[in-house]
């Protein structure tokens, strides 16, 4: 099945932008606030919104592809609210169990093995303050929503509509492009956000709800980001 032009076009545009553009800007931003956070007081939190509004737009042009594609719903999206809350509950249940297990078990290998350098692969995010908590956990909703719905939802969907991708092919490369989009994290980091995101990718699969993903993902986020140990955050003064 093939996409019409201008949902093929806006498809296109995305793809590149989320391959070779996001990256750099994410690691120039992530590499800048390094630099500059202890003397910009105001720098974390301005960054933070720069972050929120980027993936705010790109889930945006997501839904807008949707939109102009008379192929697509936002069922093929996973977006799909006629289940009964009591099975979405049942999936959001067992997907946090299953999660919270590989996050205690990879939180336990790090305490145990892991090198300073690479519990820091992406220290500057840590919030050092009440205030930047709070927008730390507003990019973690937000990165759970919106890269849920870019990532799991809109590429796979294209992957398989308009390329005749199998499904598990399109889920490989949309987890390459996910994967890219955290270069700033460093070799060690994007290790990790790939065993994250193929989770992710399994949960989906498996409950074909992406709002499962999506409340696992802010989830795993909240936790590395916002509700961290004191002795990793006190690592970020460290690193600057």
């Amino acid at each position: 099945m093939s996409f019409t032009p201008p949902a093929l076009g806006l498809s296109a545009v995305l793809v590149v932008y989320l391959v070779a553009v996001s990256p750099l800007i994410g690691k120039r931003t992530y590499d800048r606030l390094g630099r500059t956070r202890d003397q910009d007081p105001t720098i974390y939190r301005r960054m933070i919104v720069l972050w929120s509004a980027e993936l705010w737009v790109l889930a945006g042009v997501a839904l807008l592809i949707v939109a102009v594609e008379p192929s697509l719903d936002l069922a093929d999206l996973g977006l799909e609210f006629s289940r009964p809350p009591s099975t979405t509950l049942g999936m959001v249940v067992g997907a946090v169990l299953f999660l919270t297990v590989i996050l205690f078990a990879r939180r336990w290998a790090s305490s145990r093995s892991a090198t300073p350098k690479k519990q820091l692969a992406a220290a500057h995010l840590l919030p050092r303050t009440k205030a930047e908590r709070w927008y730390a956990a507003g990019l973690s909703v937000t990165a759970g929503i919106t890269e849920e719905i870019v990532f799991r939802g809109l590429l796979i969907a294209v992957g398989t509509e308009a390329f005749g991708l199998s499904r598990e092919v399109a889920a490989a490369l949309a987890l390459a492009v996910f994967v890219a989009g955290h270069l700033y994290q460093g070799w060690f980091g994007m290790l990790a956000v790939s065993v994250a995101g193929l989770s992710l990718t399994f949960v989906y699969f498996r409950t074909g709800d992406l709002l499962v993903p999506i409340l696992v993902h802010a989830m795993i986020d909240l936790f590395a980001i916002v509700f961290t140990q004191r002795k990793r955050a006190e690592l970020v003064r460290e690193a600057a």
